[in-house]
């Protein structure tokens, strides 16, 4: 873009961590791409890695959530399943 944007908030960029972050983009990358769009207005590289390491831990809250409602039998697979996606995940981000 010629001209980046000038009147940008956080939670915008927020946003775009938040919609990136799952499409598996590195928080380097989404930094990359908003300094790009909202140029001296862009929050740190810093915050970016701070906001996907707080949606990882809302992840595995969430995931922890999900593990605790049902049977024993079926909350032990969806433990393993979690697991394994959380391993993928931070495989994926590392």
């Amino acid at each position: 873009m010629e001209h980046p944007l000038q009147d940008c908030t956080i939670e915008e960029q927020r946003g775009v961590t938040r919609f990136l972050w799952p499409e598996g983009v590195r928080p380097v990358e989404i930094h990359r791409r908003m300094l790009a769009e909202y140029g001296q207005s862009t929050m740190s590289q810093r915050k970016v890695y701070e906001w996907v390491e707080g949606l990882n831990r809302v992840e595995r809250v969430l995931l922890m959530k999900v593990v605790l409602v049902g049977h024993q039998h079926r909350a032990h697979k969806t433990t393993r399943a979690a697991e394994k996606l959380l391993l993928r995940r931070n495989t994926e981000i590392s």
